[in-house]
């Protein structure tokens, strides 16, 4: 790869919150985008929301991805985007998954989630997503 390539190459945090344990869906999203290209930091397990947004200020990464089985998303997307905006960051895109209600998808979205793949999301249309994203950038 070229350095004009590497420069421009989209960065992703893909990040698992809480106390969920589950991240095979986490790594196999995180494969999936760097066998597109994409460049992938995964943070491993058990992130506070301070802690990934922190990681993605560190790391320069246009797109957080956070993946929730836990059922808490209403509680780590807002504080997630809440921090993301004290710390001057919102211009991180946040896109999440896992296991998410359709009723609290609308509500997310307008909080400021730009796309949620619930499970049984093809992964093509998450890296798509995520390199039309890089694409915009």
């Amino acid at each position: 790869m070229d350095a004009q390539n590497a420069e421009t190459r989209i960065r992703v945090l893909v990040a698992k919150v809480g106390l969920d344990g589950h991240e095979v869906g986490a790594k196999v999203v995180a494969r999936a985008l760097a066998d597109a290209g994409i460049e992938v930091i995964y943070t491993g397990l058990r992130q506070t929301p301070e802690m990934v947004v922190d990681a993605a200020i560190q790391e320069d990464v246009r797109v957080i991805g956070v993946s929730i089985l836990s059922g808490a998303h209403m509680t780590f997307f807002p504080e997630i985007l809440r921090l993301l905006k004290e710390k001057g960051a919102e211009n991180i895109v946040v896109i999440g998954g896992g296991v998410i209600p359709a009723e609290d998808i609308g509500v997310l979205k307008e909080m400021g989630v730009r796309e949620l793949f619930p499970g049984g999301s093809s992964l093509k249309d998450i890296v798509e997503f995520v390199q039309e994203i890089g694409a915009q950038h």
